[in-house]
């Protein structure tokens, strides 16, 4: 049996909200169109396509949604250069003991190949994983399950035996389509994953584990269970 875990990026392994938000207001602003942080929160972790119908409408044309998902990957590069990125608290911990423990492991994220494998790069942590499914490997965003169940596909396992590891709503819902376990990271606000903590540090060491074994009568679940 493969074990998985399918990793979502920004938000999950990598704190770069921030980042993403300061390039988008870039990047409207500099083509005269309006975006507010409510909106940007709410869009977070769907893909660029999406956000960009969502501000400029369904009928928007394909050079437009290119031209401006291109150069905010642009800009959001540029600043992660400037400013560097950092992990967030447990991620690159449980990613090491998940890899020495034999689990099988990839990025499953809504963003482009380049920002991966330079966010990766900048945390050591690209040997780690066993595929990386990004924005151009898939048709459908989340929280359609497509990038999940490629992801899982890519490293030989089945929905049954992968775990999706988010932090927003849309992965979230994803991982469920895709029938798949799921462990929501968020401090603000409760996610509807199988379990759900306000930082991976928070995980107990058999989390994963556990999950896939199904809840024990015993002690009622894990953190945080649904």
């Amino acid at each position: 049996m493969t074990r998985a875990v399918l990793w979502d990026l920004d938000g999950t392994i990598v704190d770069s909200g921030d980042l993403h938000w300061l390039a988008f207001q870039d990047t409207m602003r500099a083509a005269s169109i309006a975006m507010t942080y409510e909106q940007f929160v709410g869009c977070f972790g769907w893909k660029n396509d999406r956000i960009v119908r969502m501000l400029l409408g369904e009928n928007v044309a394909a050079d437009v949604i290119t031209r401006l998902s291109d150069a905010k990957e642009v800009r959001f590069r540029e600043l992660a250069a400037a400013s560097g990125v950092r992990a967030l608290p447990g991620a690159a911990e449980w990613i090491a003991r998940l890899h020495d423990a034999g689990w099988k492991q990839s990025i499953a994220s809504s963003a482009p190949r380049e920002n991966i494998r330079v966010m990766l790069e900048a945390l050591g942590l690209t040997r780690y994983f066993d595929a990386i499914v990004a924005a151009e490997d898939v048709s459908h965003g989340k929280p359609e399950p497509e990038v999940f169940l490629t992801a899982a596909a890519r490293v030989g396992a089945t929905p049954a035996t992968s775990i999706v590891v988010e932090d927003a709503e849309a992965g979230i819902e994803g991982a469920r389509r895709a029938g798949m376990a799921s462990i929501g990271v968020r401090a603000d606000i409760r996610l509807d994953a199988t379990i759900h903590v306000a930082s991976l540090a928070d995980l107990p060491p058999d989390a994963f584990d556990r999950l896939l074994a199904g809840p024990s009568p015993a002690d009622g679940g894990i953190i945080g269970a649904r």
